[in-house]
């Protein structure tokens, strides 16, 4: 078993870096569509869907991730930028509700179809243009935030152990953890924020980078990113839970499926993408 999850490991980081630094903008959009249609795929899963209604579904988020992001190379952007806002409130405001309340993903066809469209495009849409706006090393020093956070909880939460998290929904997260991964997301984000000159991307020509505000602001979206990083975790969680499976899927062999390696994605980008934007 360990031995298939290293192959697997190296093998999708050495093709992630083959496609981040050599595809062309259409084959690298092309790309992140295809990992929201296969995102969609186990997502109709965890729903109950059957085997048609999950191929179509993923087929349709493919064609609405890909024209979402021509929209957004476009001078008129303000579709795609819409729908990060969506995504923010839904991951601030509905998703605690959710996970609260454990609703079901599969109560209503309708409100799966539209949940999946909130959670998965944002993400893929700011994946594609991270790399297009700012170039393939800040995608993955993005990327490496949510490792960071893992990595720190991981290790936070054997070493003290102590309360749980949300025992009904993952019972091996703990307080301990969570608290080790927000100050390993604050360590690794002042390195890199100072490192790569972030401020630059963010504050318009002019502004006073040495004012409160310019500290202060970026040390809550680096706790914020942390947080949301836990619930996109125990948001895909609760789906696997209610849906009687261990993984989304068996396509990423020893490591189960797409959504498995993404969920803690899918809240944090939106958010770098909303924290970017001028």
């Amino acid at each position: 078993m360990l031995k298939t999850r290293v192959i697997t490991a190296v093998t999708l980081l050495a093709g992630l870096l083959v496609v981040l630094f050599f595809l062309p903008t259409p084959g690298w959009l092309g790309f992140c569509a295809l990992i929201c249609a296969l995102a969609a795929w186990e997502w109709g899963g965890l729903a109950g869907w059957g085997r048609k209604a999950r191929v179509i579904y993923g087929a349709v988020l493919w064609c609405l991730c890909f024209a979402g992001g021509v929209i957004l190379l476009s001078p008129h952007a303000s579709f795609p930028l819409m729908l990060f806002f969506f995504a923010w409130v839904f991951w601030l405001l509905v998703v605690p509700l959710w996970l609260s309340g454990k609703w079901p993903l599969m109560r209503s066809w309708w409100s799966a179809v539209l949940a999946g469209v909130v959670v998965l495009i944002p993400p893929a849409l700011v994946f594609f243009a991270l790399r297009e706006l700012f170039g393939p090393w800040f995608l993955l020093s993005a990327c490496a935030l949510v490792w960071v956070a893992d990595i720190a909880a991981y290790f936070s939460g054997r070493a003290i152990g102590g309360r749980k998290l949300a025992p009904s929904i993952s019972p091996g997260k703990t307080w301990a953890g969570a608290i080790g991964a927000v100050i390993g997301v604050l360590v690794y984000c002042n390195v890199v924020w100072f490192a790569m000159d972030v401020d630059r991307m963010v504050l318009p020509a002019g502004a006073d980078r040495e004012g409160i505000l310019s500290v202060l602001l970026p040390q809550a979206v680096f706790i914020a990113l942390a947080a949301w990083s836990i619930i996109g975790d125990l948001f895909e969680s609760l789906l696997k839970r209610q849906a009687g499976v261990k993984d989304s899927s068996n396509l990423l062999p020893g490591h189960g499926g797409i959504l498995d390696r993404i969920d803690s994605l899918l809240p944090t980008l939106p958010l770098i993408a909303i924290f970017l934007v001028k």
